[in-house]
């Protein structure tokens, strides 16, 4: 997958990041290298033994500083209004609620801080989207809670989020697989006083 394109839209996400990074369910640690300069830190969350073990070890020649915790979506280890970003890379499919997973991402992020995502999402097709509908409940039991038919653009936005840039595109993960559509962009949190990133 990395190899067929998905290093460089991990890229994409990272670029024009600065300051306090939170990622979460940073996996293997597969972003950890694409980080620019100018990411002064990077709370690397993620819950699975074995991935977090994989990470910690790619922490170390990070170009960045990378401390690997443990932890959840719903439950981010850092206090209120701490990060300057918040980066999600094929996550928010397969979190059990996108809504409560946005909250936390909005009650680390300081006013003003930026969501970047990278996600597979719904099929703008009616066709496959239909067929996304039909293999969910199947696909989750599969693949670790996958849900290949979340419309995660919208989900942002409804968070309170404001999209400031977003490319949809579609992309294979494998010689077999067939194009899926995928987002990536920046949204920022602009810190409504009486919301719940105060």
């Amino acid at each position: 997958m990395n190899q067929r394109g998905a290093t460089e839209h991990r890229r994409a996400a990272l670029s024009g990041l600065s300051g306090k990074v939170i990622e979460i369910g940073a996996g293997e640690g597969s972003a950890f290298g694409l980080y620019p300069s100018s990411v002064t830190e990077v709370l690397a969350v993620e819950p699975d033994d074995e991935l977090r073990r994989l990470a910690k070890a790619k922490a170390v020649s990070a170009p960045v500083p990378v401390r690997v915790v443990a932890g959840a979506a719903e439950t981010i280890p850092a206090p209120n209004a701490s990060a300057d970003a918040v980066v999600t890379s094929l996550v928010l499919c397969s979190v059990e609620d996108q809504a409560a997973v946005l909250a936390e991402i909005r009650r680390v992020l300081r006013p003003g801080g930026a969501l970047a995502y990278y996600e597979h999402v719904r099929s703008g097709h009616k066709v496959l989207a239909a067929l996304q509908d039909l293999v969910t409940p199947a696909w989750q039991r599969l693949a670790g809670g996958c849900h290949p038919n979340r419309d995660t653009l919208q989900a942002i936005s409804s968070a309170g989020f404001t999209i400031r840039e977003n490319r949809r595109f579609g992309f294979s993960a494998g010689p077999l697989v067939p194009p899926v559509d995928h987002i990536l962009g920046h949204a920022i949190w602009p810190g409504d006083r009486q919301g719940p990133g105060s």
